[in-house]
């Protein structure tokens, strides 16, 4: 049975790149693909894939109002050849009716669909695309990357020319991407505040409490178990091992 796969990260995370790589995979071996993207991002054109490492393809635009099941079931029956994958870039542009729609390409014409978007906007809400993916995909697959702190990515600020961080806008504003000045940018799970200016971007304050002399490093999941044995320098106190 072919699946709705929804793979979500935050920027820069190399989405778009897993997404022509994929493809290619498949057009390497002479099937048929079809990659959709929102006709209002046009960054790289109106119609077009591209990564940040310089990858990029021809995709078929979409709007919100079209119906998505409706148009791979007319291109599947074109006589090009049989769709093997549908791929969709910025997924979080999607309608929540569109999901439904890629959905049943998925259960009734029996393509697998496979998304690629961000999970939340700047201000931590999730998009409407991502909110319906994330509640009916049959797979989630989290695509991850780095803060500058080193540690996991999970959530992203949008910048303003001076590199502050801007907690009001739109949600979606694609004409800010070309800016010269990044605008959104990753931040650690623990919401490092290094985006405030450049020099902060070079250290997290909020992860390097956890590195400070007086605090251990906190030790893996494995630590939290009762059979986990204090050994290898992690004694603390003579008694028992620190525990994050």
């Amino acid at each position: 049975m072919s699946k709705l796969y929804f793979s979500y990260a935050t920027m820069n995370a190399g989405k778009s790149t897993l997404l022509l790589q994929a493809a290619y995979n498949y057009q390497e071996r002479g099937m048929r693909v079809v990659m959709l993207i929102a006709a209002f991002d046009d960054r790289a054109g109106q119609g077009r894939i591209a990564s940040r490492i310089g990858l990029e393809s021809e995709a078929i635009p979409f709007r919100a109002e079209d119906d998505l099941h409706g148009l791979i079931e007319r291109l599947n029956g074109d006589g090009s050849g049989e769709i093997a994958c549908v791929f969709v870039d910025e997924a979080q542009f999607l309608g929540e009716d569109q999901v439904w729609q890629l959905a049943r390409v998925a259960d009734r014409l029996g393509i697998p669909v496979m998304a690629y978007g961000l999970r939340t906007d700047f201000q931590g809400k999730l998009f409407p695309g991502s909110m319906a993916l994330l509640a009916i995909a049959d797979e989630l697959r989290e695509v991850r990357t780095i803060c500058h702190c080193g540690r996991k990515a999970t959530m992203v600020v949008r910048l303003d020319g001076r590199g502050k961080v801007m907690r009001e806008g739109a949600q979606v504003d694609v004409a800010a991407t070309r800016n010269t000045s990044p605008i959104a940018v990753a931040i650690g799970t623990t919401g490092c505040a290094k985006a405030d200016a450049q020099a902060d971007r070079r250290r997290c304050t909020g992860p390097a409490a956890l590195h400070s002399k007086k605090r251990p490093p906190p030790l893996s999941f494995r630590a939290k178990h009762p059979l986990y044995k204090c050994n290898q320098g992690l004694k603390r106190s003579g008694v028992h091992c620190w525990l994050a």
